[in-house]
């Protein structure tokens, strides 16, 4: 089955927010540190002041942006991830214009080094943070370098600088592209092995020929829904099955044909034993068990009588040969306690289902 990319479903979302919400931290110290420079503030306070708080404004929304979008999930995840997307990409925005107007207002060389040096920095880790979403990864990195190179290019200033700019974008395009492949290409690879591991799982626990579960997964399950029953003091009921002289149908048809009936009979006994904590198996070649939970003796007793009805007028057609037989079953219910062990019922059901097999089979026997 092939990967679909999905570039904004949850999961890409909650790596992002992972791979960039530390760097909110350092968006702020770095701004900080930029306009430590005296002189570059006294010769423009004005737009010092204005950098400064609009990039802590929307570096604090961010971070409360973050720490409130989980308790608006699932409801408004869709709303959520935009404001996260402009969100980032305002950010790179107000730094861009906070570095073009660096790059051509006169100033400290040493600022003006330090905002070169913190904006290569900030694009860089940034690209890489983004990498999963390879379009907000390019527009981040454009956003943040490109006012700048168009107001250094209008007046005419620093054009080596504007071509050494224009290599990084060309490089960080470039490693945004690679790394986006290889983020992707390591999810299918995830997705994989999660496929692969779920159908380990279910051939570890389902039978192969009927769909039920089998006998490992049964016994699992009827050990914890024992202690459940102990815990809560609740009926818990145990049924099984058997086909009525199968050897018969294996004898005269092949086992093919007796593999097909198994499967019909599976499929009845499934089709009637639906709720979700019910659980039906195959526990031995032509036997199958039923775990019921909670539930009265009179209704499990009216549900195997239902599966006896149904088999007895299954019509089922093998290369042209009716195959036609019964099935006996045998009930136990309890109300477990500590000192009651879990095979005692099922051991109490095999005695019914063996009386029902001497009364001359085809019926339902209750061993309570």
């Amino acid at each position: 089955m092939a990967f679909k990319r999905q570039i904004l479903n949850p999961r890409v979302i909650e790596d992002l927010k992972k791979r960039s919400d530390i760097g909110i931290v350092f968006y702020l110290v770095v701004a900080g540190i930029v306009l430590l420079s005296e002189s570059y503030r006294s010769h423009h306070p004005d737009f010092s002041k204005l950098f400064l708080f609009s990039f802590a404004g929307i570096c604090l929304f961010r971070i409360f942006h973050l720490s409130i979008a989980k308790w608006m999930q699932p409801k408004f995840e869709k709303f959520n991830t935009w404001i996260f997307v402009l969100s980032v990409c305002l950010t790179a925005l107000i730094w861009g214009l906070g570095f073009a107007n660096f790059m051509i207002h006169e100033g400290d060389l040493y600022a003006v080094l330090l905002m070169v040096m913190c904006t290569v920095g900030l694009c860089s880790g940034e690209v890489v943070a983004f990498l999963p979403y390879f379009r907000l990864a390019i527009v981040y990195s454009f956003l943040a370098l490109v006012p700048a190179m168009v107001g250094m290019l209008v007046f005419k200033m620093n054009v080596p600088l504007v071509l050494a700019l224009g290599l990084l974008g060309g490089h960080l395009f470039f490693l945004a592209r690679n790394g986006n492949r290889e983020y992707w290409e390591a999810r299918e690879n995830e997705y994989i092995l999660e496929e692969r591991s779920k159908a380990l799982e279910k051939m570890n626990r389902i039978d192969d020929l009927t769909n039920l579960y089998n006998r490992r997964y049964f016994d699992e399950a009827f050990s914890f829904e024992w202690t459940r029953s102990v815990r809560n003091k609740t009926p818990i009921s145990i049924i099984v099955f058997d086909i009525d002289d199968f050897k018969r149908i294996n004898d005269e048809y092949g086992h093919l044909a007796g593999d097909q009936y198994l499967t019909a009979i599976a499929t009845i006994i499934k089709n009637i034993f639906k709720r979700q904590t019910d659980i039906t198996a195959r526990y031995g070649g032509d036997e199958f068990i039923v775990l019921i939970s909670n539930t009265a003796l009179e209704n499990v007793s009216m549900l195997a009588e239902k599966v006896r009805l149904k088999v007895q007028a299954l019509q089922s057609e093998y290369e042209g040969q009716a195959l036609q037989a019964s099935i006996s079953a045998g009930i136990a219910t309890c109300v477990p306690d500590q000192k009651d062990k879990p095979q005692s019922l099922i051991l109490k059901a095999d005695k019914a289902l063996y009386q029902s097999k001497a009364n001359g089979r085809n019926q339902v026997i209750e061993n309570c």
